[in-house]
């Protein structure tokens, strides 16, 4: 009867170990992201998950529009292809 105890202890301590060091930083990340895109503005420099390069020229819902290249090519993308924000239209207007 006491193996019985010792044997769920220990899932229980696996699962919790799992936990700690699966589940929790993976919402944590998700949520940094999730806020990232939630903070997006017009004139935010962006790279896609793509590798597309450009700055929004405007924003709805679930959808942006980016402009890229020299001749001002414009794409819309979903608010969930970005990857990062390179330039935020905050740093530049700081002088």
């Amino acid at each position: 009867m006491g193996d019985i105890w010792v044997t769920i202890g220990m899932i229980g301590v696996v699962l919790v170990v799992f936990y700690f060091f699966g589940v929790r930083p993976q919402k944590k990340q998700e949520q940094a992201v999730a806020q990232m895109r939630d903070s997006l503005q017009v004139g935010d420099e962006i790279t896609t998950i793509g590798g597309i390069i450009g700055k929004i020229v405007s924003i709805k819902e679930e959808t942006m529009i980016i402009e890229t290249g020299r001749d001002h090519t414009r794409i819309r993308l979903l608010k969930s292809a970005v990857r990062t924000v390179d330039v935020r239209v905050e740093d530049t207007k700081q002088d």
